[in-house]
């Protein structure tokens, strides 16, 4: 019987969004130039790593749609993409049941602090020891696996952080 492989998580808080128009509504607020820069770094570290998902689900807001397609040129294979309202602002247990829902063994999911924060923290058994774990800046990205065979199987605390990174970690 051949083992199966694990589910593998990339979990991605979208890059740093623009505050410049204090009358544009949040769903709406654009990527900053820095979100800009740093979004592809993102992808790159992804591709370089092996890290590339096959199926993607992305908050509908502008900030994480532009995150989402600054990636896509980084990596070696396009995934499918859904771009879900209740991924905008979603508390942990919405970020599960989304999850839940995946059919791809490799999965990327884009979203926002404080929810994606949470569940970072709560979704694994240890959590690594870089200092910006906790907090999950813009940009953030883990690689978490789990030893399971189903998506619908997943609960807190089941995985494993394989890789964290921030964009700050990546040399240019």
């Amino acid at each position: 019987m051949t083992p199966t492989a694990p589910l593998r998580l990339i979990l991605i808080r979208h890059a740093k969004s623009g505050w410049d128009d204090p009358n544009l509504d949040d769903h709406a607020r654009p990527l900053s130039d820095r979100g800009r820069d740093n979004a592809p770094r993102i992808g790159r570290w992804l591709a370089q790593n092996g890290y590339a998902p096959g199926q993607v689900l992305c908050s509908d807001a502008t900030r994480t749609r532009q995150t989402l397609a600054l990636i896509l040129p980084e990596l070696p294979a396009q995934p499918q993409v859904q771009y879900l309202a209740a991924l905008y602002h979603a508390p942990a247990v919405v970020m599960l049941a989304e999850l839940h829902k995946a059919t791809a063994p490799v999965v990327a999911m884009i979203g926002h602090n404080p929810g994606i924060g949470t569940f970072a923290c709560g979704i694994v058994h240890d959590r690594p020891p870089h200092l910006r774990y906790r907090d999950y800046p813009t940009a953030a990205t883990a690689v978490i696996d789990f030893d399971l065979t189903a998506w619908a199987q997943v609960r807190p605390g089941l995985g494993r952080v394989t890789a964290f990174v921030i964009p700050h970690d990546l040399a240019d």
